[in-house]
């Protein structure tokens, strides 16, 4: 790929992520117009963009999910470039195609590979002959007595899960042969609605599993590097809410074995950019088994950036202008311990349900080693036509006890007012002696009575 500067990226995303990317974009010298629907017209990033296009009505299938509108918006204002951040089109290989097509750098992974990555069935076929392990199972289940099936042969409890998407849609544990028919169903619907693809694939449930990913960079050549990894385990109902880096539940022998199993994979499919590999790590045996691969920036990036200083937007976009990653693995080290919350805009007392409204008060902390990645300032309106995500809350410290006690004391001080948020959840997580100990599971939050029963 011939080097060419990048004059002008066309970000096709809201919220924090859309403010993340111009300001890197802005550090780069590069120019920036946002794509926004009719409720985000006088956002932050709409604010802080060299220009801002309305794309759509309110909500995000009339616009942000419009790639059609979004690729005649970035041709129109002149950009050479589109950054997708994460969820809307961000996976979608048709898209990237598109702008491929159009002459339009797409900052972000080949085609090719958001398709066969994106198939989680077939990146589970890919993982395992790239010798990385994979959960017993079976790659796409044809129907509900093929479900059965499986489950007499790897036995219970069984976790179906939606080939496309994720997020935890499209799946469901199944204790026992009785509940396959209805879980299948459950499954297999709300995979259709949500992704408009019910196909499911059957793997063994791990009861205590931890969620555990690796970050990846790579040139699209062949070159690939790790940035280690980020415990993603605390979660609700398969959705993340707490992240920290380095995973206290690694020795060193199997942090060397994922990280390697990661880049493996990544050779695999010639990655480019930033990628992620998630693992499920199973705390009784000490195993860990390929789950998915996402092809886009995670949310919970700047816990890596906080660890390592590298900025990963900015790795993003310079590959995507060179065709190069100037990293070598040597250059990329860990400092301290680092811990993020996504701070959402849901009342964790009344089952985290949504709460949109007007924000009276915002005083988020500050200081040496916090970061607050947000959009959001006193007097805006929280909308009900999006993700929940207000910001994320990063700190840093120099072991992980530092980390705690430093992110006790920004909850502490974080003031909002108007609308409820999880920070009060947040506040009781981070003082459970569970996650004291680093001790928890991806079901902790159910099983220790964290937040009502869902």
């Amino acid at each position: 790929m011939t080097a060419v500067p990048i004059r002008r990226v066309f970000v096709a995303n809201r919220g924090e992520i859309a403010v993340r990317i111009v300001r890197a974009c802005k550090e780069m010298g590069i120019g920036t117009v946002v794509g926004v629907s009719a409720a985000d017209r006088d956002s932050m990033a709409a604010r802080l963009a060299d220009r801002a296009l309305c794309v759509g009505p309110n909500s995000a299938a009339g616009s942000y999910l419009r790639g059609d509108i979004l690729l005649h918006a970035c041709r129109a204002s002149d950009c050479d470039a589109l950054h997708p951040g994460y969820g809307f089109l961000s996976e979608r290989a048709a898209f990237a195609r598109d702008c491929e097509s159009a002459g339009i750098r797409f900052i972000g992974p080949a085609p090719d590979s958001i398709e066969v990555m994106g198939d989680k069935s077939n990146a589970r076929t890919i993982a395992a002959e790239a010798g990385v392990p994979v959960v017993p199972g079976c790659d796409l289940l044809s129907d509900v007595a093929h479900a059965r099936r499986i489950g007499e042969t790897i036995g219970y409890p069984l976790l179906l899960k939606a080939r496309a998407g994720g997020g935890g849609r499209g799946m469901r544990i199944v204790e026992s042969a009785r509940e396959i028919e209805s879980a299948y169903q459950q499954a297999s619907t709300e995979a259709k609605s949500a992704f408009g693809d019910g196909a499911l694939y059957a793997e063994r449930y791990v009861r205590r599993g931890r969620h555990i990913e690796v970050q990846v960079l790579g040139d699209g050549l062949g070159k690939v590097l790790h940035l280690f990894e980020r415990d993603c385990t605390t979660q609700r109902r398969h959705q993340k809410l707490i992240e920290e880096a380095p995973s206290p539940a690694l020795w060193p022998e199997v942090r060397r074995r994922m990280l390697d199993a990661a880049l493996d994979l990544a050779r695999r499919v010639s990655y480019r950019g930033a990628g992620t590999v998630e693992f499920l790590f199973d705390a009784e045996t000490e195993e860990f088994f390929f789950l998915e691969m996402n092809t886009r920036i995670q949310v919970e990036h700047p816990v890596t950036e906080m660890l390592t200083g590298i900025d990963l937007v900015q790795q993003q976009i310079l590959v995507a202008a060179s065709g190069r990653l100037d990293l070598e693995q040597e250059d990329i080290a860990r400092r301290g311990h680092v811990i993020e919350c996504r701070i959402n805009a849901e009342d964790p007392d009344k089952g985290f349900l949504p709460s949109p409204g007007r924000i009276t008060t915002w005083k988020p902390p500050q200081g040496e080693n916090i970061r607050v990645d947000t959009h959001c300032r006193a007097g805006d309106i929280v909308v009900p036509f999006y993700d929940s995500l207000l910001a994320k809350l990063i700190v840093r410290g120099d072991t992980r006890a530092d980390a705690i006690d430093r992110l006790r004391r920004c909850l502490d001080e974080f003031e909002v007012g108007g609308i409820k948020t999880t920070i009060p959840f947040h506040q009781a997580a981070v003082a459970h002696p569970a996650f004291g100990r680093g001790t928890i599971t991806t079901r902790w939050i159910e099983e220790f009575g964290l937040t009502p029963a869902a």
